[in-house]
């Protein structure tokens, strides 16, 4: 027999509390803080003088397009407010708010606590509604963000508007039923919060992330039937949405990517997943795709290849990247380089040992490893050095990093300062 009696009615959900930390008074404060901490009057003067500067016989070349972008610049900004907004509140990060272990280490020293991204752990049970989450510049996944909700967190949400633009655009292709194919990192955090958007409002949307170009060629022969679902699933079977099924879900398609990929790649792996559909549907194939690489990625990169352009200046004789070696954008810069000339990817100045040793991440590997190099270090050889950084860099570090190295070629931080 069942009971008629009237049950009671579930409580409302609650709304993550936003607020708004971009008040005058407080961005003022801000800005100077965050002067103080990641302003470089050497950058500056480099700047001043085309991003190229010769000393002795010695030449620092610095890329015309490198370091912040306005989406990390923002980040930051919405960081240091929220500190000053509740300063007597307990504030969260979910995970790191860039991909830069200096400024990441600043916003500790701040006070500011960081939470798991990979999972929910129990850190997520113990926050309570008078708490303050910080969302990162890379967004988190939506189930992260109902967790919010539910406690009835304040939440300071910095993600990036690129990466707003990409989530738009994966709800638009779940909403018409069309199964989003993310080129990116799978486990990376922006990748991971651009394919919950993929399952769109509804959750019955579908995803498959690819990295490589042996990826996309799977899901090519996929497409044109020269591998079966059970050699797709394989592959993929943790990279894709769940429940997801080949033969019904890769019948209509569209492209997106994380925001910090190398550009050229993307635009291969666009090109080929359309010729394999055009291959299998004819030219009326059902194909959709949007590049979603942001703007600042594809200028930091265009820039560098503008540095390794030799129509009309000499060639460098080495170059660094500075930045996280977590930092998707950073990475690809440094891809880009290694490809040209003798390239180290460096934290910082520090890396740099000595003439003869630099500290660097070797991206086959993928750990910092210690090389011998004096090509060009030899103080008594003309040497151009090039440099550069990922969009996560503060200017203070591509500075240190200048410094270093006019150090190490026996020129002081006065010759460098006597410069007008």
């Amino acid at each position: 027999m069942s009971d008629s009696s009237p049950q009671p009615a579930k409580p409302a959900a609650k709304k993550r509390k936003r607020v708004n930390v971009r008040r005058p008074d407080v961005m003022a404060l801000v800005q100077s803080e965050v002067e103080q901490h990641y302003r470089s009057s050497i950058v500056e003067k480099l700047r001043s003088h085309g991003g190229e500067l010769t000393i002795g016989n010695t030449t620092i070349r610095l890329a015309q397009k490198f370091g912040f972008c306005y989406g990390v610049e923002r980040a930051i900004d919405l960081a240091y407010a929220t500190r000053k907004v509740f300063e007597e509140q307990r504030i969260f990060l979910i995970g790191e708010i860039i991909h830069n272990p200096e400024v990441n280490a600043q916003l500790r020293e701040m006070g500011i606590v960081s939470l798991p991204w990979r999972d929910m752990g129990k850190e997520y049970d113990d926050l309570n509604d008078e708490d303050v989450v910080i969302v990162p510049a890379f967004g988190a996944p939506t189930s992260f963000m109902d967790k919010l909700a539910e406690i009835g967190c304040h939440v300071i949400d910095t993600t990036c508007g690129d990466v707003m633009k990409v989530w738009r655009r994966v709800r638009d292709y779940a909403k018409n039923d069309v199964t989003s194919i993310i080129h990116g990192k799978a486990d990376h955090e922006e990748t991971r919060a651009t394919a919950s958007r993929a399952l769109g409002t509804q959750k019955n949307g579908h995803y498959i992330v690819i990295l490589t170009t042996s990826d996309c060629e799977m899901v090519c022969d996929y497409i044109r039937g020269k591998v079966s679902s059970e050699e797709l699933m394989t592959r993929f079977r943790n990279d894709c949405s769940e429940g997801f099924d080949p033969e019904k879900h890769l019948q209509r398609v569209g492209v997106a990517n994380q925001t910090t990929m190398l550009q050229s790649e993307t635009e291969d792996l666009q090109n080929r997943i359309r010729k394999a559909v055009v291959d299998r549907d004819g030219d009326d194939a059902n194909y959709h795709v949007f590049d979603t690489i942001c703007g600042a990625t594809q200028e930091r990169q265009g820039a560098l290849f503008n540095m390794l352009d030799t129509s009309d200046k000499k060639p460098m004789d080495i170059l660094l990247v500075v930045g996280g070696y977590n930092s998707s954008n950073t990475t690809h810069l440094a891809e880009i380089g290694q490809e040209n000339l003798p390239t180290f990817f460096i934290r910082n100045a520090k890396c740099m040992e000595s003439l003869e040793r630099i500290m660097h991440y070797d991206l086959e590997h993928k750990q910092e490893i210690e090389s011998e190099y004096t090509g060009v270090m030899l103080q008594d050889k003309p040497a151009i050095i090039g440099v550069t950084a990922g969009a996560s860099c503060p200017n203070n570090l591509i500075e240190s990093t200048i410094i270093r190295a006019l150090e190490l070629r026996g020129i002081s931080r006065d010759q460098l300062d006597a410069i007008d």
